[in-house]
């Protein structure tokens, strides 16, 4: 027998929220369902932003510097900034991230010079980098990785910003949002099942990197 022979399964919004809503053992039979359904699938997704880092989502990004200006704010999407670069020329320096804390307690936030460290701040509607020393020339950069914000459903013939591996939850847990409104009875179920799909698609969604141990020798009275 014959294998298809392609990989591109994926489900539109509208039967995401056909599937979420036969697992609650109902059909769709008003607009106004469909659209609770859209709203709950955004709710989930901004849920899943307090999940961690989605891997699908991290992005690569350079903003040039201007001499005397210190902060400078990340792309719209972004929700978090996860490490910083300064970039001259072909020329890659580390920065150390530091606390709002150990910014505040700078003593001249305005001393011009190389940058060789950054703030975050998670702000209402963007996130800015403040960067320590405030750059001295124009002619430099920073190049950092950032978390993207999952993108909105939008149109119901629309497929869902997420990778194949995360179908299986997104059902789920849309099927458990819509269970607390529609078929309560059924919400404890269905949010385990949830919470375990989401939980090995999570677990899939990960860096795979090599670890070294090397023990450190003991001397007792040393």
């Amino acid at each position: 027998m014959a294998t298809s022979g392609t990989t591109a399964f994926d489900l539109s919004i509208d039967r995401i929220v056909e599937r979420a809503y036969a697992r609650c053992g109902m059909n769709i039979r008003t607009g106004y369902e469909l659209s609770a359904a859209r709203d709950n699938l955004n709710l989930l997704f901004s849920e899943w932003g307090n999940r961690g880092i989605h891997l699908w989502k991290v992005k690569n990004t350079t903003t040039n510097l201007t001499a005397g200006t210190a902060t400078y704010t990340a792309p719209s999407d972004a929700s978090d900034v996860l490490e910083v670069v300064f970039r001259n020329g072909n020329t890659d320096t580390s920065m150390t991230k530091i606390s709002r804390s150990e910014y505040e307690n700078l003593p001249n936030k305005t001393s011009q010079g190389t940058p060789s460290q950054y703030y975050i701040r998670r702000n209402l509607s963007n996130v800015t980098i403040t960067l320590y020393q405030t750059p001295d020339t124009t002619d430099t950069q920073i190049n950092y990785y950032y978390v993207g914000r999952i993108e909105d459903v939008g149109a119901y013939t629309n497929t869902p910003d997420a990778p194949f591996r995360f179908l299986p939850c997104l059902v789920s847990g849309l099927a458990y949002y819509t269970a607390q409104e529609v078929a309560p009875e059924r919400s404890q179920e269905l949010e385990r099942r949830y919470e375990a799909e989401l939980q090995r698609a999570l677990t899939e969604d990960s860096q795979s990197t090599s670890v070294h141990i090397v023990p450190r020798n003991f001397y007792p009275g040393g």
